[in-house]
């Protein structure tokens, strides 16, 4: 056996143990894209440090670890206990729930909304599978990630949300994964999502990433998003994953003629994470925001790599990171914005600041412009550092103590992401983890 194929031993189960039903019952499109997707994942080597693009994030934990498929064995009350502190307050919108990769009804809600169709991928492949033919597979670049490659090999069941046309949901679709090894034995899932929003529909989707905090697991997720033209959509992605967990995720999204795509993404549990986020504005007067936030301390490390793709012209792009980290974590910032020949009258602005709450905390931050046309208005910027002694001085003058200060001082820094968050639930969540946390971050 080839050195290629002993190292990702760990990961056949993960698809050779698909049942036979589920092979047969693909359409021939799909089964095309699956094939492959496996063909190319058994060719390339994992990747290692010495990959431009994984230089500062080693996979050898994953690598080292005997993860096995999950089975059924986390559902019912043990789901929902740990499902309880992911809920969205007052949420009386759609949620959905998968319990490691499989869909729970008996603890989703699915309340008819109208416009709104949330599906599981089974379901709309056996009553319709031509809805999902020209976006399933064909937009999260699979070619640039071998994990996404791994994720479509794997390929079982996952959640597909449909936006009518013109339809305005008023309330936020929210999409639930847990992950957790119920009989003691390291898991893999990979949780696949279909966004499609109609052309002139609004809605705000909320992926919220979760697992016990003391359980070792793999997430392996993709999720493809497309936009049809004048459609806007507010992504709000959430990775609180358990301290000893490993979580890795592709986000591909392709916007249409003046839609607009914001994302949120937070990403505060996990030993080991990284998104891949990759925005295509493929037609004119297209829009993104990508705000994000990423927490680390102990010895989590953390990982974000962007790009956006200026295809054509008059696109926007607008694009904000901050890391906060604390002990001996690690963050890795990795941000580029292309803009293509042609692509003029573009307006693109990347900024990635980090604060540092201990002289063993590290962040790798790389921004990066590459601009082949005339005509453009682009600029980005990073910085790092540490808590203005001068500011810490003046709180400790008026009364505080010194972690109160420092407190407060890292709560100031991340709030603006914080506010950006579009669904109150969400943000006030967010507020009250990272009030709890920050006193422990040094």
């Amino acid at each position: 056996m080839s050195p290629v194929a002993e190292e990702k031993d760990v990961f056949r189960a993960s698809f050779d143990g698909l049942t036979r039903s589920t092979r047969d019952g693909r359409p021939a499109w799909l089964d095309t894209i699956v094939t492959a997707a496996r063909s190319r994942f058994g060719q390339r080597p994992l990747p290692t440090t010495r990959d431009e693009a994984w230089r500062f994030t080693s996979v050898a934990p994953i690598v080292r670890t005997a993860f096995r498929s999950p089975d059924d064995g986390a559902r019912g009350g043990a789901a929902e206990c740990m499902l309880a502190g992911l809920r969205l307050a007052d949420h009386r919108g759609p949620e959905i729930v998968f319990v490691n990769g499989r869909h729970a009804p008996e603890i989703s809600a699915l309340p008819a909304t109208a416009g709104v169709e949330v599906l599981t991928l089974r379901e709309v492949l056996a009553r319709a599978p031509e809805r999902l033919q020209p976006h399933l597979g064909r937009t999260s670049g699979a070619e640039h990630n071998l994990f996404a490659d791994l994720n479509t090999s794997a390929l079982d069941d996952g959640v597909v949300v449909f936006l009518a046309p013109g339809q305005r949901a008023t309330e936020p679709v929210h999409l639930l994964f847990l992950s957790t090894n119920p009989v003691g034995e390291p898991t893999v899932s990979h949780p696949r999502t279909l966004i499609v929003a109609g052309g002139s529909s609004e809605c705000r989707v909320v992926e919220t990433y979760g697992g016990p905090p003391a359980e070792t697991y793999l997430t392996n997720a993709v999720t493809e998003i497309v936009l049809e033209d004048g459609a806007v959509l507010e992504h709000v992605r959430l990775q609180r994953e358990g301290v000893d967990a490993h979580h890795l995720a592709t986000t591909a999204v392709v916007l249409g003629r003046d839609s607009r795509f914001s994302s949120h993404s937070v990403s505060v549990g996990a030993a080991l994470s990284r998104h891949d986020l990759r925005v295509l504005l493929s037609s004119p007067g297209a829009e993104c925001v990508l705000n994000g936030l990423f927490f680390g301390a102990g010895t989590q490390h953390t990982d974000h790599h962007t790009w956006i793709d200026h295809a054509v012209p008059h696109g926007t792009s607008r694009e904000l990171y901050k890391g906060v980290l604390g002990g001996r974590a690690r963050g890795v910032f990795d941000g580029k914005v292309l803009v293509r020949a042609g692509a003029a009258k573009t307006d693109a602005q990347q900024t990635n600041k980090n604060l540092l709450l201990s002289r063993e905390a590290l962040v790798d931050s790389t921004p990066a412009l590459e601009i082949l046309t005339d005509d453009v208005k682009c600029k980005h910027g990073s910085t790092t550092g540490q808590l203005d002694e001068t500011a810490l001085f003046y709180l400790r003058s008026r009364g505080l103590d010194e972690g109160e200060a420092r407190s407060l001082l890292t709560y100031a820094f991340v709030s603006d992401v914080v506010q950006r968050l579009p669904v109150p639930a969400v943000r006030a969540g967010l507020e009250r983890f990272l009030q709890s946390q920050l006193g422990g971050t040094t």
